[in-house]
């Protein structure tokens, strides 16, 4: 299981919403690199990167800081938000981005996320973001009357890499992943499936160590990182024991 850190970008800070709101934005640290390296030097192996203002404004807004984190480090870095054409998907994977993260446009635009995995294999993936099951779009500002194992399944021989799903009504409040809903979607679709959304603690890490469980690629962590209510060397321990 891979054990995503979160750098959620707005103003070029690292910050971490509740329940998706922009107006609920908590500033961690306002070096994102500095974030980064911190991240890296602890052990961990991907870094989970979201540009929020690029969602919602639909095209990249915090590009200098996503160079500045790339730069600074060494380790994988999947990055989402405002990636809405194959100009962009390129130009981020140009970069050094390792995986690019589509999320409006699957739903939109599925033809592009098919085409990007043709050109581009192994390094799409597709975030799937819900709300009361169905699935948000446009930064979570909108929802559509489409569920979140409907939109997965029309990706089901695309070559998607992954697929990040966040349970909205759970980010960012630390009431713990949405075990169930994830293991459906994973259950669902032939794809490798990443839980968001909700990780709060240790017993978080336990549950997705938990035999139900290896069907699912990893989970990404955010504001139970920064606050300290998850010990992230505690985490990868428990994580590297049962590997």
């Amino acid at each position: 299981m891979i054990l995503f850190p979160a750098i959620d970008l707005k103003g070029g800070q690292c910050v971490r919403l509740k329940l998706g709101d922009m107006a609920e934005a908590t500033v961690f640290n306002d070096d994102p690199a500095a974030q980064a390296r911190d991240f890296a030097a602890q052990g961990f192996r991907w870094l989970h990167l979201v540009d929020l203002d690029g969602a919602f404004a639909g095209k990249p807004v915090n590009a200098p800081a996503v160079e500045a984190i790339l730069a600074a480090i060494k380790i994988p870095v999947q990055l989402g938000g405002g990636i809405r054409d194959m100009a962009m998907i390129e130009t981020w994977l140009g970069r050094g981005i390792k995986r690019v993260i589509l999320g409006t446009v699957a739903l939109r635009n599925p033809d592009l996320v098919k085409d990007a995995c043709r050109r581009f294999p192994g390094r799409i993936a597709v975030g799937i973001d819900a709300k009361g099951g169905k699935v948000a779009v446009e930064g979570w500002a909108e929802t559509s009357e489409l569920t979140a194992i409907d939109l997965a399944r029309r990706f089901a021989d695309a070559g998607v890499a992954a697929i990040i799903f966040t349970d909205v009504d759970r980010d960012g409040v630390l009431k713990g992943l949405n075990i169930e809903a994830t293991l459906s979607l994973a259950h669902a679709v032939n794809i490798p499936v990443i839980a968001s959304g909700g990780l709060a603690s240790i017993d978080d890490i336990k549950r997705l160590l938990a035999p139900d469980c290896a069907i699912l690629e990893g989970a990404i962590s955010g504001r139970a990182l920064y606050d300290g209510r998850l010990d992230a060397r505690a985490a990868l321990k428990l994580i590297a024991e049962a590997a």
